[in-house]
């Protein structure tokens, strides 16, 4: 399904971001409100934590999609992408409303488009 390949890929951007930001990149401007530019300690490790969440999300939406096939999260998968469907669009409007014009300009419509994506996997799966 096209839209779990869209919505993962998504979130690999996303991932990716996230993993910068661990290592102490200046990526800041575009995560958590823009308010550091290089992450202090503390949000480094919930920036590693937040991508592990990213990873496990891509394959909730993947196995909802049908495009890998893991039996044990097989029963759960399409109920976990409402969750995060719903996570997402709340994450939007916060995004929506952050104070970085980067963030806002960015992530905003990524953590859309994630949401659209996942509802309609959840949907269709």
């Amino acid at each position: 399904m096209i839209t779990a390949w869209i919505g993962s890929i998504s979130l690999l951007f996303v991932a990716v971001l996230y993993i910068l930001l661990a290592f102490g990149l200046p990526y800041g401007d575009f995560a958590m409100g823009g308010k550091y530019t290089v992450m202090p300690v503390s949000l480094r490790i919930a920036c590693s934590i937040s991508v592990l969440i990213q990873v496990a999300a891509m394959i909730f939406l993947l196995q909802t999609g049908q495009i890998v096939s893991i039996s044990f999260i097989a029963p759960i998968a399409r109920e976990v992408c409402y969750v995060f469907a719903v996570y997402l669009f709340f994450n939007t409007v916060m995004n929506f409303f952050s104070r970085s014009k980067k963030e806002k300009l960015v992530m905003t419509p990524l953590s859309l488009l994630t949401a659209i994506c996942f509802l309609i996997t959840a949907l269709n799966g």
